[in-house]
């Protein structure tokens, strides 16, 4: 996939989400109380729920990667740390990961002399991060291992030097071969984002919960947050699986 066709689809899915947020102002504008009247509410909370998806995911993207490839090294030193990421993230919920870097992350950096301050967008991004980033890191990890090894043996032998060949030969086929299942992830993080209300930060779900407890009705409340949850994985999920089609095209 070149650089230019990766271009039009960034911007392909930029503008679907604009015109995404536009209609769902428009649409919720015309709805009755207790939608209608505080439809700038739901579309700001959307906003920040597909702002905490991407930041999160492409930071996700990363952290997997770079566990991915310390879980598939011969030397135990490097898979350690890995196994010990998983394991700690894949074992813990969720809500308490975001409730621990909101509340005992910043306490314990202090301690060691580190003073940083978080604020609930990048607390939220951090939870979030290391949480998709452990689950992805074991689907690299099987893409990795779903490279023919002969494809490994011929760049050693043309001369290329271990990272060389992960980073030019045996990643990119991995991340064609793992593309299905880190949309399914990308998606997930997207519901998921919605705990993020757990640290009053407002995204949709919150915005739902304020709505719902100032007017006292929480079924149409309700219905139009899961209906825009709805519309953004919707619009997501046509995106990632143009791109999941192009990487077959161009894989083959």
């Amino acid at each position: 996939m070149g650089v230019g066709a990766l271009l039009l689809w960034l911007g392909g899915a930029a503008a679907a989400f604009l015109i995404l947020f536009w209609l769902i102002t428009l649409i919720l504008r015309q709805m009755p109380d207790p939608i209608g009247p505080r439809a700038d509410l739901f579309v700001e909370g959307a906003r920040m729920t597909l702002q905490l998806t991407v930041v999160s995911g492409l930071i996700g993207l990363i952290v997997g990667t770079v566990a991915g490839i310390q879980k598939t090294s011969a030397l135990w030193i490097v898979r350690a740390p890995a196994s010990l990421f998983i394991w700690l993230v894949r074992g813990t919920p969720l809500l308490v990961q975001i409730l621990f870097v909101y509340n005992a992350l910043p306490p314990l950096l202090q301690a060691v002399g580190i003073r940083v301050e978080l604020n609930e967008f990048w607390s939220a991004v951090i939870a979030l991060s290391l949480n998709v980033g452990a689950y992805n890191a074991e689907v690299i990890r099987a893409g990795i291992l779903a490279v023919p090894r002969g494809q490994t043996e011929a760049a050693r032998s043309l001369g290329l030097s271990g990272a060389q060949t992960m980073t030019t030969v045996v990643l990119p086929q991995a991340l064609r071969i793992v593309v299905p299942p880190l949309v399914n992830n990308l998606v997930a993080l997207l519901k998921d984002s919605s705990l993020a209300s757990s640290i009053a930060l407002l995204e949709l779900t919150l915005a739902g919960q304020r709505v719902s407890s100032e007017s006292f009705l929480p079924i149409p409340v309700l219905t139009t947050v899961a209906s825009v949850y709805l519309a953004l994985t919707t619009v997501m999920t046509f995106f990632t699986d143009q791109l999941e089609r192009r990487l077959k095209i161009a894989s083959r």
